[in-house]
């Protein structure tokens, strides 16, 4: 009898820790940024851990700087990342995969000249303060943005700045102009004026957008929640750039981004607007998942390595960008 209790206790013990082993896998954190998107109103209530069978963990980033540590840490299972620190971190072998695209960005990071500054015009920017988030895709569009203007870093006076630091800053008048992303970039215009958006910085040859990135090992053991997870953001960027009217102030959906971003749903509804949210068939098409992505993650690349922002770059990215859960997603 003795023995066959401490078969049983033993026996237990085993399961116990097997089904603890198993709730600790199905544990994904997922990183993110500050910034109003339509899937944040799937966050609230629950429905992409319900698509995926996931325990979700949100964390939110400053940066894609920060995202590149905590996914080189290990921190992190799967996480939105701009383009800039993606380059980056994928030439420096950061363990992670493209997996899908969740934004083009236009006029949600612009660059702000602050009203007193003394800036009425490209060429006053020389001398001046101008905070970014270093490595961010904010700082590859004023890279962009003082090329246009046929200037480099070298001719103003580049600070590193969180987008939460800049809030700080600006209100003190420490700096002269700032190039960054809502909800950041919308307080600054009440004190200043856009003098170029990243869209317009685009058309010169830097375009900027957030891809998604998992783990190469969270991939492969996960096929079946990235397809659903990539699946729901599809849908939801759809019904977004489908449905537009309905996604004012007095949606639920609107009001579910308002609270997950911490600002009202009246702000949100213009901070939406200036940012194309791709469904599947754009995920799925040229430009992006369908052959184009790796060669502007390489001109992004190279263009970083030409600044001295980063020491190499890969042959080949094409090795990075894995279609195969976005595909799927799109049911192609």
């Amino acid at each position: 009898m003795k023995n066959l209790l401490k078969t049983l206790l033993v026996g237990s013990a085993f399961t116990l820790g097997l089904v603890s082993h198993a709730l600790a896998q199905n544990k994904v954190v997922i990183g993110h940024f500050g910034d109003p998107l339509p899937y944040k109103a799937l966050v609230a209530d629950g429905t992409l851990e319900k698509a995926t069978g996931w325990t979700i963990e949100w964390r939110q980033f400053a940066s894609g700087a920060e995202v590149n540590a905590a996914m080189a840490s290990g921190g992190i299972q799967i996480s939105e990342i701009g383009s800039s620190p993606l380059s980056a971190g994928l030439s420096s072998g950061i363990d992670y995969q493209v997996i899908s695209f969740g934004k083009v960005i236009d006029s949600s990071e612009a660059l702000v000249s602050r009203n007193g500054a003394g800036i009425d015009k490209p060429a006053d920017l020389k001398g001046k303060r101008i905070a970014v988030p270093i490595g961010s895709t904010a700082h590859f569009s004023l890279m962009g943005a003082l090329k246009m203007y046929g200037m480099t870093d070298k001719d103003v006076r580049v600070l590193g700045m969180s987008p939460a630091e800049i809030a700080a800053a600006w209100a003190r008048n420490d700096i002269d102009a700032a190039f960054v992303w809502v909800p950041v970039q919308a307080k600054l215009r009440e004190n200043g004026k856009v003098m170029v958006t990243a869209g317009e910085v685009a058309k010169t040859g830097f375009p900027t957008f957030n891809a998604w990135v998992a783990t190469n090992k969270f991939s492969a053991a996960n096929r079946t929640g990235l397809i659903a997870f990539l699946k729901a953001m599809n849908e939801i960027n759809a019904d977004y750039h489908r449905n537009k009217a309905a996604w004012n102030a007095d949606s639920p959906k609107i009001k579910a981004v308002a609270a997950n971003v911490g600002v009202t749903p009246a702000a949100v509804v213009p901070m939406l607007d200036g940012t194309t949210y791709p469904d599947g068939d754009l995920v799925m098409s040229a430009t992006w998942m369908g052959g184009g992505a790796a060669t502007t993650i390489k001109s992004t690349a190279e263009f970083l390595k030409g600044a001295g922002h980063i020491a190499k770059t890969a042959d080949d990215y094409n090795k990075f960008v894995n279609p195969e859960f976005a595909k799927a997603a799109a049911g192609k």
